[in-house]
């Protein structure tokens, strides 16, 4: 081989070695890039229905709190609240008191679509309270004499323009 295709090929393995170790620190920066944070999604979004529109359980979010001394039965509230549909809140514990019917409902549009619906699933005479909390959504307060939760209304139609805190699209 003479001096010309020496050069040529050291010149040859020279820039592949070079383009090697760029193709090299390129993957290596790319594998080990950090997986970009999850966006935070809200707990819901405000979702405006018109008179006449039909509001199910699953466009209502319900959070669940336990007033009595029975320990669990947030949770076993809201499992049940969840099987019939509801979008499924938090849940905690409260030193608040409820009504003989053991549960109420707060709510800060006591009179609206959402808080009706909740209250087919508790029966008649169960007292839905204007009172806003912590967590967003619709707020029941179990306690000492609660009956559990009951066959509601499949559905309700809002009587007036209104909004409902209901679960965001996924």
């Amino acid at each position: 081989m003479d001096g010309k295709a020496r050069t040529r090929s050291a010149v040859t393995l020279t820039v592949l070695a070079v383009l090697f170790v760029i193709g090299v620190a390129w993957a290596w920066s790319t594998v080990t890039e950090p997986f970009p944070e999850p966006e935070e999604q809200p707990a819901c979004v405000e979702s405006s229905f018109a008179a006449g529109d039909r509001i199910t359980p699953g466009n209502v979010l319900v959070n669940v709190l336990n007033a009595s001394k029975t320990e669990g039965l947030a949770g076993e509230t809201m499992d049940a609240l969840v099987r019939k549909g509801f979008a499924e809140g938090t849940e905690g514990n409260t030193a608040a008191s409820t009504t003989d019917r053991g549960v109420v409902i707060w709510t800060t549009d006591p009179d609206g679509p959402a808080a009706a619906l909740l209250k087919s699933y508790f029966g008649p005479g169960t007292e839905i309270v204007e009172q806003a909390t912590a967590e967003p959504g619709i707020t029941v307060v179990v306690g000492e004499g609660f009956p559990g939760v009951k066959d509601g209304k499949k559905g309700v139609k809002a009587k007036d323009d209104s909004s409902v805190c209901s679960p965001p699209a996924v």
